[in-house]
Protein backbone atom coordinates (compact mmCIF):
# COMPACT_ATOMS: atom_id res chain seq x y z
CA UNK A 1 0.00 0.00 0.00
CA UNK A 2 1.49 3.34 -0.89
CA UNK A 3 1.89 6.21 1.30
CA UNK A 4 -0.51 8.29 -0.37
CA UNK A 5 -2.95 5.14 -0.52
CA UNK A 6 -2.44 5.45 3.67
CA UNK A 7 -2.84 8.89 3.86
CA UNK A 8 -6.36 8.51 1.34
CA UNK A 9 -8.00 6.03 4.05
CA UNK A 10 -6.42 7.86 7.40
CA UNK A 11 -8.20 10.92 6.04
CA UNK A 12 -11.68 9.75 4.63
CA UNK A 13 -11.68 7.91 7.80
CA UNK A 14 -10.76 10.25 10.61
CA UNK A 15 -12.82 13.42 8.95
CA UNK A 16 -16.04 12.31 9.58
CA UNK A 17 -14.79 10.91 12.70
CA UNK A 18 -13.35 14.57 13.75
CA UNK A 19 -16.67 16.65 12.55
CA UNK A 20 -18.82 13.95 14.56
CA UNK A 21 -17.22 14.63 17.80
CA UNK A 22 -17.45 18.55 17.03
CA UNK A 23 -21.15 18.22 16.82
CA UNK A 24 -21.51 15.63 19.81
CA UNK A 25 -19.59 17.85 21.83
CA UNK A 26 -21.07 21.05 20.65
CA UNK A 27 -24.47 19.57 21.51
CA UNK A 28 -23.48 18.16 24.67
CA UNK A 29 -22.03 22.11 25.74
CA UNK A 30 -25.63 23.59 24.52
CA UNK A 31 -26.70 21.01 26.95
CA UNK A 32 -25.07 21.71 29.49
CA UNK A 33 -25.37 25.69 29.15
CA UNK A 34 -29.23 25.48 28.31
CA UNK A 35 -30.52 22.48 29.97
CA UNK A 36 -29.22 21.74 33.29
CA UNK A 37 -31.08 22.74 36.05
CA UNK A 38 -34.19 23.48 33.91
CA UNK A 39 -37.39 22.24 32.79
CA UNK A 40 -37.16 20.22 30.09
CA UNK A 41 -37.65 21.72 26.71
CA UNK A 42 -40.56 19.89 24.38
CA UNK A 43 -40.13 20.38 20.96
CA UNK A 44 -43.09 18.30 20.00
CA UNK A 45 -45.74 17.72 23.05
CA UNK A 46 -45.87 14.31 24.15
CA UNK A 47 -43.06 12.86 22.10
CA UNK A 48 -39.65 14.66 22.12
CA UNK A 49 -37.82 16.94 24.43
CA UNK A 50 -34.83 17.82 25.91
CA UNK A 51 -33.73 16.82 29.26
CA UNK A 52 -30.43 17.41 31.12
CA UNK A 53 -29.27 13.76 32.02
CA UNK A 54 -26.21 13.08 33.68
CA UNK A 55 -26.12 9.20 32.57
CA UNK A 56 -22.87 7.43 35.00
CA UNK A 57 -23.76 4.28 33.09
CA UNK A 58 -24.37 2.51 29.46
CA UNK A 59 -28.08 2.32 27.28
CA UNK A 60 -30.94 1.52 29.68
CA UNK A 61 -28.46 2.92 33.29
CA UNK A 62 -26.78 -0.73 32.54
CA UNK A 63 -23.38 -0.70 34.18
CA UNK A 64 -23.82 2.08 36.76
CA UNK A 65 -20.49 3.41 37.58
CA UNK A 66 -17.79 1.13 35.22
CA UNK A 67 -16.27 4.13 34.22
CA UNK A 68 -12.70 2.50 33.37
CA UNK A 69 -14.71 -0.62 31.74
CA UNK A 70 -16.59 2.03 29.17
CA UNK A 71 -13.63 3.50 28.36
CA UNK A 72 -11.29 0.84 27.77
CA UNK A 73 -13.99 -0.85 25.49
CA UNK A 74 -14.60 2.38 23.66
CA UNK A 75 -10.92 2.51 23.15
CA UNK A 76 -10.71 -1.25 22.15
CA UNK A 77 -13.65 -0.63 19.57
CA UNK A 78 -12.61 2.49 18.37
CA UNK A 79 -9.08 0.86 17.68
CA UNK A 80 -10.26 -2.26 15.84
CA UNK A 81 -12.40 -0.27 13.77
CA UNK A 82 -9.51 2.08 12.91
CA UNK A 83 -7.38 -0.86 11.73
CA UNK A 84 -9.70 -2.24 9.77
CA UNK A 85 -11.39 0.59 8.00
CA UNK A 86 -7.55 0.86 6.77
CA UNK A 87 -7.25 -1.88 5.81
CA UNK A 88 -10.49 -2.42 3.68
CA UNK A 89 -10.67 -2.44 -0.30
CA UNK A 90 -11.12 1.10 -1.76
CA UNK A 91 -13.92 0.18 -3.20
CA UNK A 92 -16.87 2.49 -3.69
CA UNK A 93 -18.75 -0.47 -2.39
CA UNK A 94 -17.46 0.04 0.84
CA UNK A 95 -18.13 3.71 1.52
CA UNK A 96 -20.94 3.08 3.30
CA UNK A 97 -19.26 0.71 5.76
CA UNK A 98 -16.65 2.78 6.23
CA UNK A 99 -18.77 5.23 7.44
CA UNK A 100 -20.46 3.60 9.61
CA UNK A 101 -17.04 2.62 11.09
CA UNK A 102 -16.64 6.39 10.97
CA UNK A 103 -19.67 7.06 12.66
CA UNK A 104 -19.47 4.33 15.78
CA UNK A 105 -15.68 5.51 16.34
CA UNK A 106 -17.07 9.17 16.51
CA UNK A 107 -20.09 7.84 18.97
CA UNK A 108 -17.34 6.03 21.52
CA UNK A 109 -14.82 9.23 21.32
CA UNK A 110 -17.97 11.55 22.16
CA UNK A 111 -18.68 9.88 25.28
CA UNK A 112 -15.70 8.71 26.26
CA UNK A 113 -14.18 12.49 26.20
CA UNK A 114 -17.43 13.30 28.85
CA UNK A 115 -16.50 10.01 30.72
CA UNK A 116 -12.91 11.90 31.09
CA UNK A 117 -13.79 15.69 31.70
CA UNK A 118 -17.26 14.75 33.92
CA UNK A 119 -17.08 11.05 35.35
CA UNK A 120 -20.36 10.54 33.17
CA UNK A 121 -22.23 11.18 29.70
CA UNK A 122 -24.27 13.99 29.26
CA UNK A 123 -27.88 12.60 27.88
CA UNK A 124 -30.85 15.39 26.39
CA UNK A 125 -32.63 13.69 24.08
CA UNK A 126 -36.07 12.25 25.03
CA UNK A 127 -38.23 10.55 23.46
CA UNK A 128 -41.34 10.02 25.50
CA UNK A 129 -44.07 7.85 23.67
CA UNK A 130 -41.84 4.54 24.58
CA UNK A 131 -40.51 6.01 27.47
CA UNK A 132 -37.04 5.75 25.91
CA UNK A 133 -33.43 6.36 27.99
CA UNK A 134 -32.27 9.32 27.66
CA UNK A 135 -29.86 9.65 24.66
CA UNK A 136 -27.53 12.32 22.85
CA UNK A 137 -26.02 12.69 19.50
CA UNK A 138 -22.91 9.91 20.08
CA UNK A 139 -25.45 7.55 20.88
CA UNK A 140 -27.66 8.30 17.79
CA UNK A 141 -24.25 7.76 15.55
CA UNK A 142 -23.34 4.21 17.42
CA UNK A 143 -27.30 3.09 16.95
CA UNK A 144 -27.97 4.45 13.80
CA UNK A 145 -24.92 3.16 12.19
CA UNK A 146 -24.86 -0.39 14.09
CA UNK A 147 -28.54 -0.86 12.37
CA UNK A 148 -27.32 0.41 8.95
CA UNK A 149 -24.18 -2.37 9.21
CA UNK A 150 -26.74 -5.11 10.02
CA UNK A 151 -29.15 -3.75 6.99
CA UNK A 152 -25.55 -3.87 4.85
CA UNK A 153 -24.58 -7.75 6.11
CA UNK A 154 -28.01 -8.82 5.55
CA UNK A 155 -29.29 -7.40 2.33
CA UNK A 156 -26.19 -5.85 0.61
CA UNK A 157 -23.05 -7.45 0.71
CA UNK A 158 -22.89 -10.96 -0.08
CA UNK A 159 -20.49 -14.20 0.00
CA UNK A 160 -17.90 -12.71 -2.53
CA UNK A 161 -17.67 -8.91 -0.68
CA UNK A 162 -17.27 -10.99 2.99
CA UNK A 163 -14.33 -12.52 1.36
CA UNK A 164 -12.65 -9.11 0.43
CA UNK A 165 -13.33 -7.83 3.57
CA UNK A 166 -11.08 -10.47 5.11
CA UNK A 167 -8.47 -7.95 6.70
CA UNK A 168 -6.28 -11.06 7.73
CA UNK A 169 -5.85 -11.91 3.99
CA UNK A 170 -2.17 -10.47 2.98
CA UNK A 171 -2.00 -6.97 1.39
CA UNK A 172 -0.95 -8.31 -2.43
CA UNK A 173 -4.63 -10.37 -2.37
CA UNK A 174 -6.49 -6.96 -2.21
CA UNK A 175 -7.94 -6.04 -5.69
CA UNK A 176 -7.46 -1.54 -5.43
Amino acid sequence: MTDHNILRRLFSYLLPVIALVAVDQFTKYLAIVYLKQNAPVVLVPGILELLYVENSGAAFGMFVGQKLFFIVIAVLVSFVLFIYSLKMPSNKRYIPLKLCMSCITAGAIGNVIDRFRFGYVVDFIYFKPIDFPVFNFADICVTCSAIVIIVLFTFVYKDNDMRELDIFRSENSHEE
